[in-house]
């Protein structure tokens, strides 16, 4: 199926909409252009109001950890987003958005991909996208896939953790993350916005 085919159908997608706390709304934002596509959980709150992925504070630091400012990350069609879920799973009461309902990624995730041959680089952000992407190869916890990083940049993949501020512990218990994985995603971004 055509890539824009492809999207309209996502767009008009009701398939979670007996399960969601609101109407649904598919964030997705890729091109026949992507080369670098990040894969999170599912949009939140501002990114379900707004229709932009990772507009939010998150988006913030995880724009940081590339190197790139908002209007690069908008802007460049080789820049793509398609979480696991499409559409804003709702707030957990006890804290932090659920997490993302399975069906979303059966039903469109392997179309998407196979729609998205040019991707070089595919950012694998928090354990939901990692579990998904890399199956058997992730590690025990998200903290040690991450830090298994290197053995799978061959495969074209980079595991991450979520940059929700809720992980700030995280980053200050595991500096090697700041000293180590955002360098090289840096390169990686640079070199491909430039080439």
């Amino acid at each position: 199926m055509p890539l824009d085919a492809l999207l309209a159908d996502i767009a008009a997608c009701r398939a979670c909409a007996p399960y969601l706390p609101h109407a649904p709304r598919p964030v997705v934002r890729v091109s026949p252009a992507t080369r670098l596509l990040i894969c999170g959980q599912a949009p939140g709150r501002l990114v379900h109001e707004t229709g932009l992925p990772f507009n939010d504070p998150s988006g913030n630091r995880l724009r940081d950890w590339m190197g790139i400012d908002r209007e690069t990350f908008y802007g460049r069609q080789e820049i793509g987003v398609a979480a696991m879920a499409f559409c804003f799973p709702g707030t957990n009461p006890k804290g932090g958005d659920y997490p993302p309902p399975a069906r979303c990624a059966a039903l469109w995730r392997p179309q998407l991909l196979a729609a998205l041959p040019r991707v070089e680089l595919t950012l694998l952000v928090g354990s939901h996208a990692q579990a998904w992407a890399l199956g058997e190869r992730m590690k025990a916890s998200m903290t040690d896939t991450v830090a298994a990083w290197r053995d799978h940049i061959d495969a074209g993949v980079l595991p991450l953790p979520h940059p929700s501020w809720r992980n700030t512990g995280w980053f200050k218990r595991n500096p090697w993350f700041e000293a180590e994985v955002a360098p090289y995603l840096r390169r990686r971004v640079a070199g491909i916005l430039a080439s």
